[in-house]
């Protein structure tokens, strides 16, 4: 990686993140929990996709059609979250396969 792509990557997340302020007030606070959440699980897909813009698309479109944000995610967050990649390996799903093959293999 390197510098210009550093920097492409600051400058999509400054303008990720102004979408986001640009958020109403309770759909930017849900957000900024979904965020939190997520990457606290370390959902492999984080990284690799557009996971998050993509829940600030549908963040945006329920807000232009006058909904309100649990209307659209439910009261649980993070049953919403889990929701969203149950089948997405995460970096702990990872981590603890690679410590069962280092297992197996010091046990041959």
């Amino acid at each position: 990686m390197g510098i210009k792509d550093i920097v492409e990557g600051k400058k999509q997340w400054r303008e990720h993140m102004a979408r986001v302020k640009a958020l109403p007030p309770d759909y930017e606070i849900v957000y900024r929990e979904m965020q939190k959440y997520l990457f606290k699980v370390g959902p492999v897909a984080l990284s690799e996709g557009n996971l998050l813009s993509e829940i600030v698309d549908f963040f945006e479109e329920g807000a232009a059609n006058g909904k309100g944000v649990l209307e659209l995610i439910g009261t649980d967050v993070a049953a919403f979250c889990d929701d969203l990649i149950k089948d997405s390996p995460t970096y702990a799903d990872a981590y603890q396969q690679s410590r069962s093959a280092e297992h197996a293999a010091a046990e041959e």
